[in-house]
This record gives C-alpha cells, sequence and structure tokens, in this order.
C-alpha cells in the first residue's frame, strides 16, 4: 500500500469516503452510458447506509468505484483523506486486500472447502484477521464450521459470504444486494449477521438493495436515480433486522 494511503487509513477522520463529482461512462459499442452523473456523497465511520434505487440507477457503480474494483471516468474518490483515483494498481489491491470486505448478492463459495476454510482463505492473506472459528461466531455458524456449501442453506451460504469478509477485520464493508437470492425470512437473519458487524465491530457499512423496507434498518438511505442522488434521508431510529418485513 502506498504510504498515502496507509498513514490516511490510520488518521481517525469522521468522514470514511469523500465522494466529488463523481461520474462513470460506459461505451456500448458507440452508444454512452451514464452511470453515475457528478454524485458527491460521504460515508461516515461507523455507519450503516442503505443504497437504494431501480436497477440501472448507479449504486452498483458507485459501490464498485469507492471499493477499488472499478474506477471513474471523472471526479474523486478520497477514502480517509487518501485519493483512490490517483492510487496505482498496487495500492488498490493493498487497499481492497486490507480494508474493505465485499458481500454479493451470490456467495461465491469454494465448493470443495468447508465453512472454515472457505473463510480462512482470506485469514491467510490478511495483516491482522480475527480467526475464521470467530467470524464463523459472529454470524451465527459456530455449528457449522466443517460443513461444505452444499450442506449448507442460501442463508448459512451468505452468512459464510459475510464471515468470509468480515474476518481480515476490514474498516468498511460492501454489500451488494446481499439478501437478493433469499426469501424473506432467511433475508432476516442474513440482515441481523450484518447489523451484529456493524454494531459490534464498528464496521461502516453500505448496503445495496432494491427494497425499501430493509433501508428502515440503516442509518441514512441514499435515493439513486439515472446516475443522481434523489433524496438523501437519515432515519430518526434505526430499526432492528428482525422488525424487518417485505
Amino acid at each position: 500500500m502506498s504510504n498515502q494511503l496507509e498513514a490516511a487509513a490510520t488518521s481517525g477522520r469522521e468522514a470514511v469516503f469523500r465522494v466529488q463529482g463523481l461520474t462513470k461512462i460506459y461505451l456500448m459499442g458507440e452508444v454512452q452510458v451514464h452511470a453515475l452523473r457528478g454524485i458527491d456523497l460521504e460515508f461516515y465511520e461507523g455507519e450503516m447506509t442503505a443504497l437504494l434505487g431501480p436497477s440501472g440507477s448507479g449504486k452498483s457503480t458507485l459501490l464498485n468505484i469507492i471499493g477499488g474494483l472499478d474506477t471513474p471516468t471523472a471526479g474523486r474518490v478520497w477514502y480517509r483523506g487518501a485519493d483512490l483515483t490517483a492510487a496505482s494498481e498496487k495500492a488498490l489491491t493493498e487497499y481492497r486486500r486490507q480494508h474493505v470486505g465485499f458481500v454479493f448478492q451470490f456467495y461465491n463459495l469454494i465448493p470443495s472447502l468447508t465453512a472454515r476454510e472457505n473463510v480462512s482463505v482470506v485469514t491467510e492473506i490478511a495483516t491482522d484477521p480475527m480467526s475464521a472459528q470467530e467470524a464463523l461466531a459472529l454470524v451465527g455458524l459456530s455449528a457449522r464450521l466443517d460443513h461444505f456449501p452444499a450442506q449448507l442453506s442460501g442463508g448459512e451460504q451468505q452468512r459464510v459470504a459475510i464471515a468470509r469478509a468480515i474476518a481480515k477485520n476490514p474498516a468498511v464493508l460492501l454489500c451488494d444486494e446481499p439478501t437478493g437470492a433469499l426469501d424473506s425470512t432467511t433475508g432476516v437473519v442474513v440482515l441481523e449477521a450484518l447489523e451484529r458487524v456493524n454494531r459490534e465491530l464498528g464496521t461502516t457499512t453500505a448496503l445495496i438493495t432494491h427494497n425499501a423496507g430493509i433501508s428502515a434498518m440503516a442509518d441514512r438511505i441514499i435515493r439513486l436515480a439515472d446516475g443522481h442522488i434523489a433524496e438523501t434521508v437519515r432515519n430518526p431510529v434505526r430499526k432492528s433486522a428482525h422488525e424487518i418485513h417485505w
């Protein structure tokens, strides 16, 4: 990781991310697709933020850019004062490895590895990881450590994916439709795991969802539409995951 990123990562600033003028244009043949159109935004320490909006509104593009998986066409992203948009590929790789955990709609577990082993794949490359057992306990899977993905339900597999993401003790957890492939009952169990991680570890969490009901458990709701921020709302009270219905 570059010295700039390393120093900024420990600076303790209140705003974990600062996004300014963020624009992303994809070329589809000769057609330009504007995924983001000048986004200005901040994400704060320990906050859970829900990114709400229809397909094509720019939610995933925004998450991928702040997570270092994609680069903007224009604009800047700072992570604790370090300019990610000016970082080298090597620095971005180190940033993703040490500071960001990702949870996607599909679990991407390795079928031939147990739950414990799937999580250990990440802990072996992190500098200050928790144990696989500890991470799996945090998401309520202490009794399933040595089960293979095929022996787990969809919700259990997603919780293994969450354990894998948090085992490296990331400062940031980025979740793209983590309940999208689950029924509501199973989805609530997964949301409870994310809620616990946010509460107990203080992990800054951004959660993409199409579901307005899920956004009630966030500190703040950011609604995107056509690449713009249409509305930002702060929930006066966060609902707990078990109160969520959809």
